[in-house]
């Protein structure tokens, strides 16, 4: 066995996972949580093993099928990023409630600065909503063991357990020493109906339950090694740092501070550690990666006594990723520019492959827009929606997976037209199937454009669930046949698609034109 490994952070959950004993990975693609499923799909030992490592239409179908999995008494790993655990929410809050059998861990990678996400949000708050525990390791090594312990914790208590890492600890490398592999589970089905058939009175119940676990796991993170003072507790000054924000002020501590500092890995929050560890300050600096969990509980715990110093009084940015640089500045520390930033230099803004076939998509499309100010295109998430920028400008709004279908559909409804939706094959099996079925049934006069690469582009190229056939698909679902049309993006074929999409647009009913040409890339 190869004793350590360099691993990404999303690689070190993967083989955290592997080396418990998982037998099945479920997942959606969706930065910065692709690579923990790549990992495990590119894996010997997962291989050799027969780990079920397949891509789910979505987040919400893929943790329902590891529940399946956990229901049997195996141990299953949903790997998402935050904004998936958006679509996965109902078998997610949920989970809790009914327990689990085999052990069960969602990997959430969150995404401060909204790198490649529509906004910042934290999940430490819907590990609290849930009743849940949280892990949130502080470097790749602490990814890897805490999830091995994340599965322990889920079998001993019966629930689903999450790993939140960010952004930063998701794509940096670090070696990792790497533990003995455990065996996977037995099949060991649940004979314990109540459990999980969610009627009123089992759900109460069971709601019963999950709230004197909840005590439990209150009393279990006061109490953790996971929750750990570093350092003697003396001076005006402490630290409260929480997951990637331990890494960077230990970077500093070991060579230019001397001060204490609480590490926390572990939530419920350990709400009396906190309290008595900074009843001892006149002062206490909040280091946490996201938004201010901690710093709003001390906040409103202690703000009347005690100078808490964290992202709501400006010590740290309201918003963004926290930083090395933003850390040293907040513990008074004078940071030096390693990089002087080049002058003059052209902005580089992000846009289409040379090639790819949405551009010409976007040509066709363009003039439809241009020839009708109140034509409006509802896009969703994907490499087409580089379309809004220079020099397309063809698209007018990206909200959430599968929202052009839905959004068109509402603008149809208050009088727009033409309305148009554009979306990818892959958002389109994801999220935009149950949109499209809406519009079917009212006949809405729409006109929804699946951009069709064959891949899931924008996250690396992953398959797309497409591959079953959006033909039959769409026809399935009840789009009227003469109102299905697949167009070649290619600029020989531009007059001929324009002259079918102007004739679609003005149909009073639902038209659905396939746009397919592979990605360049692929």
């Amino acid at each position: 066995m190869q004793k350590r490994k360099l691993l990404l952070g999303d690689e070190a959950i993967a083989q955290g996972a592997l080396d418990a004993g998982v037998s099945g990975a479920y997942s959606y693609p969706g930065t910065p949580s692709t690579e923990i499923m790549e990992y495990v799909m590119d894996n010997k030992q997962a291989k050799i093993r027969n780990v079920h490592r397949k891509w789910s239409s979505n987040e919400k179908t893929a943790l329902e099928a590891a529940l399946g999995a956990v229901y049997s008494g195996r141990r299953a790993l949903v790997s998402m990023k935050h904004v998936g655990l958006n679509v996965a929410a109902d078998p997610f809050v949920n989970s809790a409630i009914t327990g689990v059998n085999g052990g069960l861990v969602l990997a959430v990678a969150d995404d401060p600065s909204m790198h490649s996400s529509q906004n910042e949000q934290d999940t430490r708050f819907y590990a609290k909503f849930a009743r849940v525990p949280l892990f949130e390791p502080a470097d790749q090594q602490q990814a890897y063991e805490l999830t091995r312990r994340a599965f322990d914790l889920s079998e001993r208590f019966e629930l689903p357990v999450i790993i939140r890492l960010t952004t930063r600890l998701a794509h940096s490398r670090a070696d990792v020493e790497l533990l003995e592999p455990r065996p996977e589970n037995e099949l060991d089905p649940e004979t314990e109906h109540n459990r999980y058939t969610l009627i009123p009175l089992n759900a109460r119940n069971n709601y019963r339950n999950l709230l004197d676990k909840s005590e439990k796991l209150e009393q279990f993170s006061e109490q953790s090694d996971l929750n750990k003072i570093h350092g003697t507790v003396a001076g005006k000054r402490g630290v409260i740092a929480a997951g990637i924000g331990y890494s960077y002020f230990s970077e500093y501590s070991q060579t230019e501070l001397d001060i204490p500092c609480l590490h926390i890995s572990f939530y419920p929050t350990p709400k009396r550690k906190i309290l008595k560890f900074a009843d001892n300050f006149e002062e206490i600096v909040v280091l946490e990666d996201g938004q201010p969990f901690l710093e709003e509980f001390l906040r409103d715990a202690r703000g009347d006594r005690l100078k808490i110093c964290g992202r709501l009084d400006g010590t740290l940015p309201r918003d963004g990723e926290l930083t090395p640089d933003s850390t040293a500045e907040a513990l008074g520390l004078q940071t030096t520019a390693h990089f002087s930033k080049p002058q003059d230099l052209p902005g580089r803004p992000p846009r289409l492959c040379p090639g790819c076939p949405h551009a010409d998509s976007f040509d066709f499309l363009g003039e439809i827009l241009e020839t009708n100010e109140n034509a409006r295109a509802f896009s969703d998430i994907g490499c087409y929606t580089l379309g809004f920028l220079p020099p397309y400008e063809a698209i007018h709004t990206c909200v959430d997976m599968g929202a052009s279908i839905t959004m068109a559909k509402g603008a149809a409804d208050a009088g727009l037209h033409p309305a148009l939706a554009v979306i990818g094959d892959s958002t389109f099996t994801h999220s935009g199937l149950t949109g499209l079925l809406d519009a079917i049934y009212e006949n809405s006069p729409i006109t929804v454009l699946i951009l069709d690469n064959a891949t899931t582009a924008m996250t690396g190229g992953q398959a797309s669930l497409a591959e079953v056939g959006l033909e039959d698909i769409c026809l399935g679902l009840g789009v009227e046949k003469q109102h299905l049309h697949v167009l070649k993006p290619l600029s020989t074929e531009k007059d001929k698609n324009l002259a079918v999409l102007k004739e679609e647009v003005e149909h009073k009913g639902v038209s659905v034109l396939i746009v397919r040409r592979p990605c360049v890339q692929i």
